[in-house]
């Protein structure tokens, strides 16, 4: 039989990817692990290889569109395998069979990961009676209105989102099936029927205000005064998290400032004292630390200090962490991605700077795995460079505390009764209440600025 090649899901947040380049054709003949095509996410590029040898065929993923996870893409034809009807007559009964979404394993484009796995399937032309692709009483379908049958999952989803009536609008897709276009048109358009809603029982909250939708707002500005950028998969994500994040997590904010004259002053002697390694570009030293590297370094101690922050919310437990994972949020193109530095609290500088220069550089080319940016127990966000003072930061799930980092400024303080000028810098904490709580956040943050003004005590 055929083998069936599907989109994978190469990334947890992944509902839909693009393909983003075909290496081989139509009627092309493939060996199995040969890459087939690269996925664009909105966090890397990965390569998926061929699961089977021989001829490719019926290739229906296109370029630039987006695929559900778990779609068929294409199908592999052994070379014994006839294609066309005589092949459909000999497996008219035999039903599909759906790998489970996420069992197809990626690699990144350059390299080093497992090669995707795939089951041989009955391709969808071999099957004229039944439903169009994509319909089977699988899980979450049996029982459902005859609307719902009629679209697909993620149409019916966005519709429901929307508070739109299914059976109001009209399906473009096989044999009159609602797709994600019809529903992006509906509410576009505004010519879809909302759904009846259901009735409030007494003291239930009152439901979420939904935002503009885009012809709410593009009515407000004068046709021919803007350009529409549509939003690529990065941007979607973010928005999406941002809104979960904002929406479920109780967020509290602790702001201090940190004096940095010391810690200047020992990163300009580790600095000076780096061992010169050969490169490429010639000598080099070894490291070269950053003021980041250093906040890395003291929020992953204070973690370890202040153990009871070191946490995760989940409704029936909190997680409590044994090791203090940094994520560090790092500005790409088109949005931003936090790449994680594990175990931060046991590595010296050195490592800490060597590690995030490598990540960063990966990140921008979008290089990373997703065990590279997925996880962490916290996480930095540092905007000093920019010149900001202060901010406050967004908490990322499943983390329960964000350190959002200003600029390092001289300031006027007083000491012993004093006005002195210091190098100072603002540093905000964003909090999940649920996990971390005012006086536990504070303890956190005081152990924080200790470290920074002791520096030394990173050392030993």
């Amino acid at each position: 039989m055929p083998t069936e090649v599907i989109l994978p899901k190469v990334d947890m947040d992944m509902a839909t990817g693009q393909i983003s380049r075909w290496f081989a054709e139509e009627g092309a003949r493939v060996k199995k692990g040969d890459v087939l095509f690269e996925i664009e996410t909105d966090k890397a590029a990965m390569e998926i290889d061929a699961p089977a040898s021989g001829v490719l065929r019926d290739v229906s993923g296109k370029e630039g569109v987006d695929i559900a996870v778990g779609a068929a893409v294409a199908w592999i034809y052994a070379d014994d395998e006839a294609y066309g009807a005589d092949v459909a007559a000999t497996k008219q009964d035999k039903a599909p069979i759906s790998p489970p979404v996420g069992e197809m394993s990626a690699k990144p484009t350059e390299g080093g990961a497992a090669q995707p796995t795939s089951h041989s399937v009955t391709p969808p032309s071999a099957l004229p009676s039944l439903p169009p692709l994509g319909i089977s009483p699988t899980r979450g379908e049996i029982g459902q209105s005859p609307s719902a049958g009629r679209a697909t999952p993620l149409a019916r989803r966005l519709a429901r989102e929307a508070g739109l009536a299914l059976a109001s609008i009209a399906g473009t897709g096989p044999h009159g099936r609602v797709v994600k276009a019809d529903v992006d048109a509906a509410i576009a358009g505004g010519g879809a029927q909302a759904a009846p809603a259901a009735k409030a029982p007494a003291g239930a909250p009152a439901p979420a205000v939904k935002a503009m939708s885009d012809d709410q707002v593009l009515k407000l500005f004068e046709q021919g005064s803007y350009d529409l950028v549509p939003h690529d998969n990065m941007r979607k994500t973010i928005a999406r998290r941002l809104v979960e994040a904002k929406t479920t997590i109780p967020h509290f904010y602790l702001t201090l400032d940190c004096e940095l004259d010391a810690l200047l002053a020992l990163r300009t002697q580790i600095n000076a004292a780096a061992p010169v390694k050969k490169t490429d570009k010639g000598d080099a030293p070894a490291y070269k630390l950053s003021v980041n590297d250093m906040v890395i370094k003291a929020m992953a101690m204070a973690l370890k200090a202040v153990p009871d922050a070191n946490a995760s919310w989940t409704e029936s437990a909190m997680v409590k962490h044994k090791h203090a994972d940094v994520g560090v949020a790092v500005s790409i193109p088109g949005g931003l991605i936090t790449p994680i530095i594990r175990k931060a609290d046991e590595k010296t500088l050195s490592t800490i700077s060597n590690e995030m220069k490598d990540l960063a550089s990966r990140a921008r080319s979008r290089k990373l795995k997703p065990e590279e940016y997925q996880g962490g127990t916290t996480a930095v966000s540092n905007l000093g460079m920019f010149g900001i003072k202060d901010f406050a930061a967004v908490i990322n799930p499943p983390h329960a505390t964000i350190l959002a980092v200003g600029a390092g400024e001289e300031r006027a303080v007083v000491k012993n009764g004093e006005i002195k000028i210091a190098t100072v810098m603002s540093v905000t904490l964003s909090t999940d209440h649920r996990a971390v709580d005012g006086a536990l956040g504070a303890e956190l943050l005081v152990a924080f600025k200790r470290l920074i003004e002791n520096p030394m005590g990173m050392l030993v």
